[in-house]
């Protein structure tokens, strides 16, 4: 028997944030002390799930609530989501459905809008799990650029020189993962009047949306778009620090004469797939309409440890970065270095400091980055910032 071979659609799939741990386990295995910077999942440092939400699901689970639940959530879900997304100014949720984390959201909207070599409007720096899932469909990943010195802004101009017959949608993470930047409601209304002239279907990544460090508010890009297409993504994982949970969702909004089709065949793939799980589905009720008292302490902590960075980084001679206004990461710029993911490696072997290089996440042509997290304590950030410099230094 020949050796069965790969399908070559999983050539393009790479993931740098989980890619780079596997070099960092092998130094941890050598007695290296590590100091982790790469990682978004607030678990892994100090911060806790609410009790209240972990209280929800094992209450559904006494309750037995362990068979299969309806393919587009369970009901209770379903109506928290609704329910915020008309306090958020969306008027017109049309199909909310919930799913394994919004990763299934985000692949189910993706799926169900392209075939092969249709192309995706995603920003860069931009989440490197669209990339992997137009491959996966064989579809075509077209970059568009954030602008650093506008405070990593999306780049209307780049997004309409980008826009072929083939085009089909519109990517927007806000705040965005890994710059850390908020759209301005200026940038979102241009936004929304590209996709109105060219008839692209708005993907709103908005899953950070209530960790906004300086007292800004996330404006829904639903909210700006009114009538016209537009899918949400959201989840427990990051505000509500749930990310083992794997509960997500997705809303389709806008006129129901013009997303009634593509919300069907969403809805053809969740049957497909059955369900999410029925009793993890509680923490979205309990998430939404309980005591939201820890965000408040999160975005503190947070706010501090942000600022903790950013002293440590405007510090150090040859790296400088523009600070990160929402969610949980930065995305720092180094000067004369031209291979971002072998400096990564050599910064990890020299210090222990485990980050993530900017390539795995895009980044303009002749510019290097580092993805750093602000999650873990000030003690390591501290930490970091020092071998860090004593590590350019020595270069």
């Amino acid at each position: 028997m020949h050796a069965i071979q790969a399908a070559t659609r999983t050539d393009g799939v790479r993931y740098a944030i989980r890619d780079i741990v596997m070099k960092a386990r092998e130094h941890a295995a050598n007695g290296m002390d590590m100091l982790y910077m790469n990682i978004g999942d607030p678990i892994q440092f100090d911060f806790e799930t609410p009790p209240h939400i972990i209280e929800a699901i094992a209450e559904s689970m006494r309750s037995g609530d362990t068979g299969y639940g309806p393919s587009e959530g369970t009901h209770e879900a379903v109506a928290a989501v609704t329910a915020e997304a008309k306090v958020k100014g969306i008027a017109n949720p049309h199909h909310v459905f919930i799913t394994t984390g919004a990763s299934e959201a985000i692949e189910l909207a993706m799926t169900a809008l392209l075939d092969p070599g249709d192309e995706l409007l995603v920003p860069s720096p931009g989440y490197p799990l669209y990339n992997a899932l137009l491959s996966k469909l064989s579809a075509t990943e077209v970059t568009y650029e954030l602008d650093e010195d506008n405070g990593w802004q999306p780049d209307i101009e780049d997004i309409e020189r980008r826009i072929t017959p083939r085009t089909k949608g519109l990517v927007v993470i806000n705040p965005n993962n890994p710059t850390g930047s908020i759209a301005s409601t200026e940038t979102l209304d241009a936004l929304v009047d590209v996709a109105q002239r060219h008839g692209l279907l708005l993907l709103a990544d908005e899953i950070y949306d209530k960790l906004t460090l300086d007292g800004d508010a996330v404006v829904s890009l639903a909210s700006r778009a009114g009538s016209h297409p537009c899918v949400t993504f959201g989840g427990i994982a990051k505000c509500y620090l749930g990310p083992g949970l794997r509960v997500g969702w997705g809303m389709v909004s806008g006129n129901p004469e013009w997303v009634e089709e593509y919300a069907e065949a969403i809805g053809r793939l969740e049957r497909a797939r059955l369900c999410a799980s029925h009793p993890a589905q509680a923490s979205v009720r309990a998430a939404l309409e309980g005591p939201q008292d820890h965000i408040n302490d999160m975005i503190a902590r947070l706010r501090d440890r942000r600022d903790r960075l950013m002293d440590g980084i405007n510090a150090i001679d040859g790296i400088s970065c523009v600070a990160p206004r929402g969610a949980f990461y930065a995305f720092p710029r180094l000067e004369g270095v031209r291979d971002d993911n072998a400096f990564v490696l050599e910064l990890m072997a020299a210090t222990g400091i485990v980050c993530v290089p900017g390539s795995g996440f895009g980044q303009r042509r002749g510019t290097a980055h580092l993805r750093f997290v602000i999650l873990p304590p000030p003690r390591v950030i501290d930490t970091a910032m020092e071998r860090l410099a004593a590590f350019i230094r020595s270069r």
